[in-house]
């Protein structure tokens, strides 16, 4: 199907072709199929075995993988079986030598890998690390900013270079959004600017991210709360539960 726009086609519902309008891109059917990324190319599986297809639900190129994902970055992971992870170009050939236990998606040219002894860092497209240090584990950059995790469970923020982005360290963490990140301490979850110091004194069971400047939270208590980003409530979504003596 010449000229078929891949950027308005979905999945279908049973997972095995794409569809536009309702309507099937192509006769063929897959074991299973996931979303098109640029540049075209989706992730397909069939009997023999896993790859990307063509708006037009051709295989764009003839080797097979256990696993694909969607582009991103201009690469694909896949998992190549007994030779490991690594990332493909959309000819379907490695896009560099090294091999991985598990690798992520790139985003702003920076991926998250495991390492043979189960280390986690991250990689430039051309395969090489991005810095020295190794961590417990690590995730998606986002705005040049990215989460890592030392041996003792504790996270903080990294720079693009891979420098910390401040001292504070954090039961769990996640990236910054509309300028805050959400952090968990030993009192509970709450919200950090870039420097990490926590934006309000409140701590909760549960934070989302800020959507203009409100976030929805949960209270130990077991109430449902939305606040401003000085952590005041401005609306209950959902009362404590019966006999629950929970607080704030």
């Amino acid at each position: 199907m010449n000229g078929v726009d891949w950027r308005r086609a979905v999945v279908a519902p049973d997972c095995t072709h794409h569809v536009i309008d309702g309507s099937a891109l192509y006769a063929a059917r897959y074991v299973e199929v996931l979303k098109f990324h640029a540049p075209g190319l989706a992730p397909a599986q069939d009997a023999s075995g896993a790859f990307h297809v063509t708006a037009d639900g051709r295989p764009a190129y003839a080797q097979r993988y256990v696993r694909t994902f969607g582009f991103y970055d201009g690469l694909a992971a896949m998992d190549a079986g007994g030779t490991g992870w690594h990332h493909v170009r959309p000819d379907g050939e490695p896009a560099y030598g090294s091999r991985w236990r598990w690798c992520g998606n790139f985003q702003g040219g920076r991926c998250p890998v495991r390492d043979a002894v189960g280390a986690y860092f991250h990689i430039i497209a051309t395969g090489e690390a991005l810095y020295a240090p190794r961590w417990r584990y690590v995730g998606d950059y986002r705005d040049e900013i990215a989460v890592v995790q030392r041996n003792d469970g504790r996270s903080t923020h990294i720079d693009a270079l891979g420098h910390p982005v401040h001292d504070r360290w954090f039961l769990d963490l996640d990236v910054f959004h509309k300028g805050y990140a959400r952090a968990r301490d030993d009192g509970g979850w709450m919200h950090v600017d870039r420097l990490g110091a926590p934006i309000y004194e409140h701590r909760f069971a549960m934070v989302e991210p800020f959507y203009n400047g409100q976030a929805r939270i949960e209270r130990f208590d077991g109430a449902l709360d939305v606040i401003d980003e000085h952590g005041e409530r401005l609306v209950e979504l959902r009362a404590p539960p019966v006999g629950n003596g929970g607080s704030v």
